[in-house]
């Protein structure tokens, strides 16, 4: 019923006006909120499940990893804090998750999510109101997002999908960048300007001494010495990454343009792959972004108030079974016609 409520109520996606929307009986309201918010199950399984339906449905290039702004009113949500969005430079009351999307040539489907817990969060009283696992903390927000790819590549043909992800300003990009490596996954990720990095390859700086780290920006416009190129060879310095983890990186930059395919700083492990795969990878941003809007505007991914830690990820969780449900067998009436 929650999910036939979603696919099917008009407007915004309230727990009453679903229940009014596919039911006559006067008791759905309470049964689907006691459902979302109260109920024990897990979601986990319900989302490696999605992971699989998605995987056997199309053919995924990639992961893409995106923050999702979720706007609040008042500090009773799990989670809510205020926080400054780069992207619309405005500081807004709100809850921030992380939505994991499978990326193939026809889109991206949502199938996974993580929300995010700052440290205002840290009360015990607080954080047993809203239910909030012991292993839900500002420290482990890197850690509980990459689980998210935990499903990696269960049906596809390569051993594992790249992950693409652009979480400048929510996450620390130089710790992501060390999870990723820890976990042996090849990706694309976005990295802020003043992000310092040791020009040159790492195996050839093993052969000298290393010289001052540079920021990012520095690097690819000569400022720092070198000649103005819009990629080039870079590793972490050594305060960055443990030993063992060092390897050498592709830094490269994409200009924004009018089709609001995503710009900024880029930094990938891919060092031998063709440059216009890599950019075609990081617009599976562009893909990710499309998707969220549709699910904010049509599928209620704004409209749960999220008082539980359980809440918030049941309701992302169905809102991803009915997202998915309704592009692939949109997808499949087109085939058969």
């Amino acid at each position: 019923m929650y999910v036939q409520g979603l696919l099917t109520t008009p407007g915004k996606k309230t727990v009453r006006r679903m229940a009014a929307a596919v039911t006559d009986s006067d008791t759905a309201a309470q049964a689907l909120h006691q459902f979302v918010n109260a109920s024990p199950w897990e979601w986990e399984p319900i989302q490696t499940e999605i992971t699989r339906w998605v995987e056997r449905h199309t053919q995924p290039r990639c992961w893409s990893l995106a923050p999702v702004v979720l706007p609040k009113r008042g500090g009773q949500s799990c989670g809510v804090h205020r926080r400054f969005i780069r992207q619309t430079g405005r500081t807004v009351n709100c809850q921030i998750g992380i939505g994991a999307f499978l990326s193939s040539g026809t889109g991206d489907l949502p199938v996974a999510w993580n929300l995010l817990i700052p440290e205002e969060w840290s009360d015990s009283a607080r954080r047993r109101q809203a239910r909030i696992p012991s292993t839900a903390t500002a420290a482990s927000a890197i850690p509980n997002a990459l689980k998210l790819t935990n499903g990696l590549a269960l049906y596809a043909t390569e051993d594992s999908l790249p992950v693409v992800a652009d979480m400048v300003g929510y996450l620390d990009t130089s710790a992501m960048i060390r999870g990723l490596v820890e976990r042996g996954h090849d990706f694309v990720v976005a990295v802020p300007d003043n992000l310092l990095l040791q020009p040159g390859s790492h195996l050839a700086a093993r052969q000298c001494a290393e010289g001052a780290p540079v920021r990012a920006a520095q690097f690819l416009d000569g400022r720092a010495g070198h000649a103005p190129h819009p990629s080039g060879l870079v590793y972490l310095p050594r305060t960055h990454t443990r030993p063992g983890l060092q390897r050498t990186y592709r830094l490269f930059a994409r200009p924004e343009d009018d089709r609001g395919r995503p710009g900024g700083l880029w930094l990938t492990n891919m060092t031998n792959r063709p440059f216009g795969e890599l950019l075609a990878l990081v617009d599976a941003q562009t893909t990710t972004a499309t998707t969220i809007g549709r699910l904010e505007r049509d599928f209620g991914l704004r409209d749960f108030e999220g008082r539980s830690y359980p809440g918030w990820h049941h309701h992302m969780t169905l809102v991803s079974a009915a997202y998915n449900y309704q592009q692939l067998a949109v997808r499949h009436l087109r085939q058969v016609a």
